[in-house]
């Protein structure tokens, strides 16, 4: 059975500006989350939007670090974004064996929610073998 993780947090993206390529963007990612999973994050994303209004994609990886119920370590989640005319959805998942230490082994989901201005998330996730929180 899936633990569930939730809390908030605090995102900084920066566009990069290193070469210029119409509708393609690249931006840095800088998280801090707060709740659950105490942690910061670092990572990467790379963008682009389509010739009809509100079509776009993007795609994003960021290494988190910090502690998840108490249990110390990191890992990586990867973001699949799209929006076809409108209609967006986004996937969030921890990479195949990216957690380290107290999180090896760790999989799951995070939902990024955003509601008045403030980013939270919720997490299920598995870790095998670990007691639960």
């Amino acid at each position: 059975m899936p633990e569930k993780a939730t809390g908030t947090f605090e995102v900084k993206i920066v566009p990069q500006t290193d070469r210029e390529v119409p509708t393609l963007g690249r931006m840095t990612i800088d998280k801090q989350f707060r709740g659950d999973l105490e942690a910061t994050s670092q990572g990467q994303m790379l963008s682009t939007r389509g010739a009809i209004p509100n079509s776009a994609v993007y795609v994003a990886i960021e290494r988190v670090e910090g502690t998840l119920h108490g249990k110390k370590g990191s890992f990586v989640l990867y973001h699949t974004g799209i929006m076809n005319r409108g209609e967006s959805s986004l996937t969030v998942t921890v990479a195949p064996d990216s957690g380290t230490d107290e999180l090896e082994g760790l999989s799951g989901t995070l939902r990024i929610i955003i509601a008045g201005g403030v980013h939270s998330y919720e997490m299920e996730y598995t870790l095998p073998n670990q007691p639960k929180p």
